[in-house]
């Protein structure tokens, strides 16, 4: 159902096919999109959860001259380091238990094509060597094997998270950080593109009104005036989602305001976590005072702090909330349960 949207008269900021929007900001994201697919530079994608990530990812390998090669895509949050390792650079037999047959990677599935890796700030820093050599000398080894393998894969990366933060936190390397970002993009949360948001519903109600065989193609203006007023924390996805629901929900041809959930129209206070014992003002307050007091202030130090710390402080609630149950914790908070894995490791909560 992408469709191509009427835009500005330059061709280089008009939209790109599959993606909506027409605001300056994404109007900045087709310019930097479509002059970053003709060369060969690794791309950074950067922005919030549910932003496009990677359909803008898609474009850049769509509109590059590695278009008919190969597109894969991995999502580092989703596997364990051992197995996010044998995804990306492949095993060989015996190489570790159950590997009972050589296995061919990501990287070299996408040979002469793009390989986009999302959720790259949660790799661990072994396996960050290994991918910062591999974008540097275009070679690496299957787990397991000492044969060495050359490829020509175009990186894309995606991050959640501001890894200049991470790399001032130590846990992601400043060596890599400098190799992918090379061409960084920003994708703008849709709080920051509001004059997006109708377009956005027109074609989520096409296109979901065609898949349910429902016949809604018509928003009343209370309703579209109620979604554009919201904050969207979850960005494009949360909207797709509620104009989905309201498809399958809707009697006639029209989305009307009763629709809509509550925490849209303000009836119910967004489902976030309460720090506990430590709201967020009082630790930055803290963290402010100790970075003033020290000998050798860093401004990029002391943010990675305030992340860690108010970060550590809502996964300890959640989980007990949650009664320890990591599935639960994880869908609380968002993410999958392998990442959660590795916060809990990294700050000493897995015990």
């Amino acid at each position: 159902m992408a469709r191509l949207l009427a835009g500005p008269a330059h061709e280089a900021d008009a939209p790109i096919a599959g993606i909506i929007g027409t605001c300056p900001a994404m109007q900045d994201v087709y310019r930097l999109t479509r002059r970053v697919a003709r060369s060969n530079a690794s791309v950074l994608l950067l922005g919030e959860t549910g932003t496009g990530k990677e359909c803008i990812a898609t474009a850049i390998h769509q509109l590059s001259n590695r278009a008919a090669g190969p597109f894969v895509k991995v999502n580092c949050g989703a596997l364990s380091e051992s197995l996010l390792e044998s995804e990306l650079f492949g095993h060989v037999r015996g190489a570790f238990t159950g590997a009972v047959a050589n296995r061919t990677g990501r990287f070299e599935a996408a040979h002469t094509g793009s390989l986009f890796l999302d959720e790259i700030n949660s790799t661990t820093q072994h396996l960050q060597v290994k991918l910062l050599r591999v974008l540097q000398e275009r070679e690496f080894e299957r787990v397991g094997d000492t044969q060495t393998i050359r490829v020509d894969t175009r990186v894309i990366a995606a991050s959640n998270r501001d890894l200049m933060a991470e790399v001032a936190a130590e846990r992601f390397r400043e060596d890599l950080y400098w190799r992918l970002n090379v061409v960084p993009i920003y994708l703008p949360p849709l709080r920051e593109r509001r004059e997006d948001v109708p377009d956005l519903v027109s074609h989520f109600l096409n296109y979901y009104s065609e898949v349910n065989d429902r016949f809604v193609v018509h928003i009343q203006k209370e309703a579209l005036q109620a979604l554009q007023d919201y904050h969207w924390p979850g960005n494009v996805r949360e909207l797709q989602n509620y104009v989905e629901r309201a498809v399958v929900m809707a009697e006639g041809d029209e989305l009307t305001i009763e629709l809509l959930p509550d925490v849209v129209l303000g009836r119910e206070r967004p489902r976030t976590v309460q720090i506990r014992g430590a709201d967020v003002e009082t630790l930055v307050f803290e963290l402010v005072q100790q970075g003033l007091h020290s000998s050798s202030p860093h401004e990029d130090d002391l943010h990675g702090k305030i992340v860690s710390r108010v970060e550590r402080e809502l996964i300890t609630q959640v989980m007990l909330s949650c009664s320890n149950v990591q599935t639960k914790a994880a869908a609380r908070l968002g993410i999958n349960r392998n990442t959660l894995h590795k916060k809990l490791k990294e700050y000493n909560l897995d015990a």
